[in-house]
């Protein structure tokens, strides 16, 4: 069974396989505990994007948890 993937826990970006810093956010924590999954293609048409706000297309947590 694969480990869960880091997301950021300032942009909530999903980050790639065995990366473990937010090329977005560099001093930002990351952490594999989080919820929900979300992919957004295109950022201005999205009301997700808009409340999780996200300008960028990729894949997203919904909530990150940071100790």
């Amino acid at each position: 069974m694969p480990a869960q993937p880091f997301a950021c826990g300032e942009c909530h970006m999903i980050l790639a396989d065995k990366v473990d810093q937010c090329p977005r956010c560099p001093t930002a924590r990351v952490s594999t505990d989080w919820q929900g999954f979300v992919i957004i293609m295109q950022p201005e048409r999205s009301e997700i994007a808009k409340r999780l706000q996200v300008s960028q297309p990729g894949q997203y947590a919904l909530k990150v948890n940071i100790y």
